[in-house]
C-alpha cells in the first residue's frame, strides 16, 4: 500500500470537522511502512474547551429524547458502520498495525457495542414497588448525567473509543467529549461522521486530539461529569486521583500481565494454538494478551517444542495483507523498547527460544517489526516475567504443581485476566474460584466477555467501582432518583377537610 500525500487531520465539534490553530501536530504513521500518513493536531486548550461547551450545550435537549428515538439512532449507525466495514477495517490496519482480521475484529466489537446500546430502552428501566407502605408508591429512574470524556489508548481505534466509551455514554443520554489517540485518530474521526449521517444532534459527540496539558482539564472542569480512562497504570492513577479529587466519576483501565497455567494433563497442541492467538494476536499489543505461561515441569519442554513448531508458521508483514499473521508493532519508539525488555530477560537470566528482533519483511524494511519471541526459564522477581512489555514476547515460568502456579500468579500487582488449560474439573473450579484475574479463561486463551458482561480487570489493572460495558455501564453513566407518592381519593379528601376561620377549605 503506498501512501503519497500526507492527510492534517482536523477536531470534530458541534457536529462539523473545524480547523485547528494547533501550533504543534503529532504524525500518524502507517506502522506497516514506517511512514507519515496524517498529522494529529495537539489542539488548544480553548478548542478542547469548545468541545466540553458543545456537549454541554446539546445535553439537555439529548437527554429529553426518549430513550426508544435515541435507540433509533443507533441502530442508524450499526447501518452505516456495517456497510463501511473494509473502509473501518482498512483504516485501523493502515493506523494501528493490526492485521486484517483482527482490525476487522477490532470494528467488529465497536458494532457489538452499538448494537447493545440499541437495547437502552430496557437496559435504562428503573424499579418500583407498590404499597412500600400502605398508600405510597416508590419508583427509581435511572437519569442521565452531563458531559463525560474519553481518553483512549492507541491499540483499539474502533473498539475501545467508538465502543466501550462514546455509544455507551451517549444511548444513556449523556454527551461526549473524546479525546482520540493521537498515534490513531482517524478511525474515531472518521466514525464522527457516521454519527453525523446516522443523525445525531450536533454536539451530542465531540472529538479531538491533544497533548496530556490539555486534557489534563478534563480532571478539573465542572461541565465535566465522568471520565474513563484507557492506558497505562502510572497515567490511569493520575486520572482517578485528580479526577475523584473534583467529584467525577472515574474507570481507569491500565495495564496488565496476564499468566495462564497450564497443567500436564492439558492437549498440548490444542492449548500452545489458543496460546498463540492470544500472546502475539494484535502483536501482543492488548491488555488481554497471555504474555506469560506457567507451566508444570512435567511438560514444560515439550509445550515448548511445540511453540517453536507453530510459531515457525506465522508470516510476519504488513497489516492490510491478508496473508499476514503478525503484524508491525505501534512505532519505531515502541519497537526499541520491546527489543530493550527481551535483552532485558536474557540479561536476568532467561533462555530465549526464539527471537524476534532481527526481523525484516521484504519491500517494507522501514516497518515496525517485531517477530514471535519466547524467553524461557523466567523466575520470579525478573522484571521481565512481572511488567507489561505490550509486545509479541511470551515469557514461560516452571513450576511443580497446581499450587506453586497460582501463588506465582497471585503475587502479580495486575489482575486483569488469567486462563487455566486443564482437562481437570476440579483444578479448572479451584483456579476460577482462587485467582485474582478479573476475567478467568478455562480452556480460553483470551476470556474477554462479550458486550453484556464487563471488562472487569481487577487490582492495579483496575481503578473505579464499575466497569467498562455490561450492566455496570448503565451504573457508570446514569445516576438513580427515586420518586416516592401517595394519592387521595375523592371521600378521603371530603373526610379530612375543615373550615377555617375565613371560611376557605384546608387538610
Amino acid at each position: 500500500m503506498k501512501q503519497t500525500e500526507i492527510t492534517k487531520l482536523k477536531p470534530f465539534i458541534n457536529g462539523r470537522y473545524v480547523d485547528s490553530k494547533a501550533a504543534k501536530h503529532t504524525n500518524v504513521y502507517d506502522p506497516s511502512t514506517g511512514r507519515v500518513i496524517a498529522q494529529a493536531p495537539c489542539c488548544t486548550m480553548g478548542e478542547v474547551e469548545t468541545a466540553i461547551a458543545a456537549a454541554k450545550a446539546a445535553f439537555p435537549a439529548w437527554s429529553a429524547t426518549p430513550a426508544h428515538k435515541r435507540a433509533q439512532l443507533f441502530f442508524n449507525l450499526r447501518n452505516l458502520l456495517t456497510a463501511n466495514l473494509d473502509e473501518l477495517t482498512l483504516s485501523v490496519a493502515t493506523e494501528n498495525g493490526k492485521n486484517w482480521e483482527e482490525s476487522r475484529g477490532d470494528v467488529a466489537k465497536a458494532i457489538e457495542m452499538v448494537e447493545m446500546a440499541c437495547g437502552i430502552p430496557a437496559l435504562m428501566m428503573g424499579e418500583s414497588l407498590m404499597n412500600t407502605s400502605t398508600g405510597y408508591d416508590t419508583v427509581l429512574y435511572r437519569e442521565p448525567i452531563g458531559v463525560f470524556a474519553g481518553l483512549a489508548p492507541f491499540n483499539f481505534p474502533a473498539m475501545i473509543p467508538m465502543g466501550w466509551m462514546a455509544p455507551l455514554a451517549i444511548c444513556c443520554g449523556n454527551t461526549y467529549v473524546l479525546k482520540a489517540s493521537s498515534m490513531t485518530p482517524m478511525t474515531a474521526l472518521r466514525v464522527a461522521e457516521l454519527y453525523r449521517q446516522a443523525g445525531f444532534p450536533d454536539g451530542v459527540l465531540n472529538v479531538v486530539t491533544c497533548s496530556r496539558v490539555e486534557a489534563d482539564q478534563f480532571m478539573s472542569n465542572p461541565d465535566i461529569k465522568g471520565i474513563t480512562f484507557v492506558g497505562s497504570t502510572s497515567v490511569g492513577l493520575h486520572i482517578y486521583s485528580e479526577a475523584g479529587a473534583h467529584g467525577k466519576r472515574v474507570q481507569c483501565l491500565c495495564e496488565a500481565k496476564n499468566h495462564g497455567l497450564i497443567l500436564k494433563d492439558a492437549p498440548i497442541q490444542r492449548t500452545v494454538a489458543g496460546v498463540i492467538n492470544s500472546a502475539f494476536g494484535c502483536a501482543g499489543e492488548r491488555c488481554m494478551a497471555l504474555s506469560t505461561l506457567v507451566v508444570e515441569e512435567e511438560i514444560a519442554d515439550a509445550l515448548v517444542a511445540e511453540l517453536k513448531t507453530q510459531l515457525a508458521g506465522r508470516n510476519v508483514g504488513p497489516a492490510y495483507d491478508k496473508k499476514t499473521n503478525l503484524g508491525p508493532v505501534i512505532s519505531a519508539e515502541h519497537r526499541r523498547s520491546i527489543c530493550d525488555w527481551i535483552q532485558k530477560g536474557i540479561d536476568e537470566g532467561a533462555k530465549i527460544v526464539l527471537d524476534g528482533r532481527d526481523v525484516v519483511v521484504p519491500g517494507y524494511e522501514d516497518g515496525f517489526y517485531v517477530g514471535p519471541t519466547v524467553l524461557d526459564h523466567v523466575r520470579p522477581g525478573m522484571t521481565v516475567g512481572d511488567c507489561e512489555i505490550f509486545g509479541p514476547v511470551l515469557c514461560i515460568k516452571r513450576v511443580k504443581n497446581f499450587e506453586e502456579g497460582l501463588a506465582i500468579m497471585n503475587a502479580n500487582p495486575y489482575a486483569n485476566g488469567s486462563c487455566i488449560f486443564t482437562q481437570n474439573g476440579y483444578y479448572a473450579r479451584e483456579f476460577a474460584r482462587r485467582t485474582d484475574g478479573g476475567m478467568v479463561g478455562v480452556n480460553v486463551g483470551i476470556p474477554v466477555p462479550v458486550a453484556i458482561f464487563p471488562f472487569s480487570g481487577h487490582k492495579n489493572s483496575f481503578f473505579g467501582d464499575l466497569h467498562a460495558h455490561g450492566k455496570d455501564f448503565v451504573r457508570f453513566f446514569t445516576e438513580s432518583k427515586t420518586v416516592t407518592s401517595r394519592w387521595f381519593d375523592e371521600e378521603e379528601m371530603k373526610q379530612t377537610q375543615v373550615h377555617t376561620w375565613d371560611g376557605s377549605m384546608s387538610r
